[in-house]
């Protein structure tokens, strides 16, 4: 017996080592994928032109925005239509903050804007984190009573929320400006912010798929009655999705208030959380990868498709320009991606830097054992 228990605990000591490189070794791959990135920002900031630049740019907001739905949607099964909502509270939210005394004195110049917020000015990473949160707040609070809905009937209610936040938007002039909105945003959302949010959204993403958070999150999204019996707090876990969700979703509206230099309530009604919904559908429920690939794949074919709606001349047959057929368009073509691909573009994969590793490496990442989950004994 001792014999036995020897070998085997001379066989994961053997095999320690290995797992510690792999690990090592997964980390500086990481770091370097982080670097090149950082490196290519920083060459398209500097030599890119500014069109190219905005296109950049939204589709990296698109991937904050996508990644927090997907978090609620994709990760925990909350089928979410509020996403809008929280967008526009970060939206407004860091707009106010970021806006000089005398950029408010200009938009409001029906009713004056409310004291406490005339002479507030604050930096703009504080701002958008003030955004995000306010948002995260919202979410909890009318998470606890609404995400005991479920399916249709949990989307109709944050679909509710949503409006309820754009009616509210529209009505509070002293805050807000009503429908004029805010004009003159300063534009702080360049390229090294939009993508900085956007790796971040990632990165965190990711990692919490791998914790006992996101484990929990994905038990819910397969089978919420199942989970509750091995005793996860179905309310508790529901409720922090949200709250993470709506945290990108405001951080996602403030980076497009500041990228846009303005806000009005058109910005955010039901096309706003549907174009997210758009992406994180198209791009697989749960999966991270695909979420990036179709928020800039959408960012890109909005634009790319804008010669539809100009008038064509084909010799003998001259076709008028027409509004909106880029989005019919489009439409055309994703539904021929949803039914090529009927879990969306990648599923619920990922793609892995373990062939990377393995020409690198074979030898770690072949011995590198995988580690059970926490709590779990062979």
């Amino acid at each position: 017996m001792s014999a036995i228990a020897g070998k085997s605990a001379s066989a994961v000591s053997a095999k320690t080592p290995a797992r510690v490189a792999d690990g090592r070794l997964r980390i500086l791959v990481y770091i370097l994928i982080l670097a090149l990135l950082a490196v290519a920002v920083i060459w398209a900031q500097g030599s890119l032109d500014p069109y190219k630049r905005r296109v950049l740019s939204v589709g990296a907001i698109n991937v904050t925005l996508a990644v927090g739905l997907n978090i609620i949607y994709g990760y925990t099964g909350q089928f979410s239509l509020g996403h809008a909502g929280f967008m526009a509270i970060g939206a407004y939210t860091s707009a106010l903050l970021t806006m000089s005394p005398a950029q408010k004195a200009a938009n409001f110049f029906i009713i004056p804007i409310h004291p406490l917020l005339a002479n507030v000015r604050l930096p703009f990473l504080p701002a958008v984190l003030i955004g995000g949160l306010l948002a995260a707040v919202f979410a909890v609070l009318i998470g606890i009573p609404v995400l005991r809905l479920r399916d249709d009937y949990l989307g109709m209610a944050t679909l509710g929320f949503s409006e309820i936040v754009r009616v509210l938007i529209n009505n509070m002039q002293s805050i807000t400006n009503g429908s004029l909105g805010l004009k003159g945003i300063p534009e702080y959302a360049n390229m090294y912010w939009t993508f900085g949010w956007a790796a971040f959204s990632v990165i965190f993403a990711m990692r919490l798929a791998k914790t006992s958070f996101g484990r929990a999150f994905m038990a819910i999204r397969e089978d919420d009655i199942a989970a509750e019996a091995v005793g996860i707090d179905l309310t508790h876990h529901k409720v922090e999705a949200f709250a993470i969700g709506a945290f990108f979703a405001g951080v996602g509206g403030a980076l497009l208030g500041h990228w846009s230099s303005a806000v009005d309530p058109k910005m955010f009604t039901m096309a706003a959380t549907f174009q997210v919904l758009t992406i994180v559908v198209a791009g697989g429920l749960g999966s991270i990868t695909g979420t990036v690939i179709m928020a800039f794949a959408y960012a890109i074919a909005m634009e790319a498709l804008r010669f539809i709606e100009a008038p064509m001349n084909l010799g003998i047959i001259r076709i008028p320009g027409i509004p909106g057929m880029r989005m019919v368009l489009f439409s055309v073509l994703l539904l021929v991606v949803i039914l090529r691909f009927r879990q969306g573009l990648m599923g619920q994969r990922e793609l892995s830097i373990d062939p990377i590793l393995r020409r690198i490496w074979p030898r770690c990442v072949a011995e590198a054992p995988a580690e059970a989950p926490k709590g779990v004994r062979g």
